[in-house]
């Protein structure tokens, strides 16, 4: 074997479709395209979502639904994850130890939630909490400050 008589694999390789080259070639004349219409001409392009003058889905479908522009959303933390951090030996949780820990992010609301037991007097300050939370953190002997 040498490198001059390599070549490609049976079936490996094809022949290029070459149109636009004559009636003899058998792809002259429209070059595949089609007969008339944009889609036949050179340059052509579509919006997005056109279906050829049929009336497109967008338009089809009607409106629905409603984004409230004054929504409030915090980050979700719940107080199993505080007893967590607890255990880990922090007594003191505010937003910058939650974000430390991965709980949540820069610039996060944070709402204390009250799935899971806490037994830790820990200290915790966020934006939100629930009911539920206050008291079972407080029945711990810890202590809730909202952050306005």
């Amino acid at each position: 074997m040498k490198l001059e008589n390599l070549k490609p694999a049976k079936g490996a390789t094809h022949n290029s479709k070459r149109v636009g080259r004559g009636q003899g070639s058998g792809k002259g004349g429209t070059a595949t395209r089609g007969t008339k219409g944009a889609q036949s001409r050179t340059g052509y392009s579509h919006k997005i979502g056109f279906e050829g003058g049929q009336m497109p889905l967008q338009r089809r479908l009607p409106k629905f639904g409603f984004k409230n522009p004054t929504r409030v959303e915090y980050q979700a933390v719940n107080v199993a994850a505080l007893q967590a951090l607890a255990e880990a030996g922090i007594n003191k949780i505010d937003i910058e130890t939650l974000i430390a820990a991965g709980l949540a992010h820069k610039g996060d609301l944070v709402k204390v939630l009250g799935n899971g037991e806490i037994s830790a007097a820990v200290e915790v300050s966020a934006n939100g909490f629930s009911k539920s939370a206050v008291e079972k953190i407080e029945a711990a002997g810890g202590k809730t400050t909202v952050i306005e």
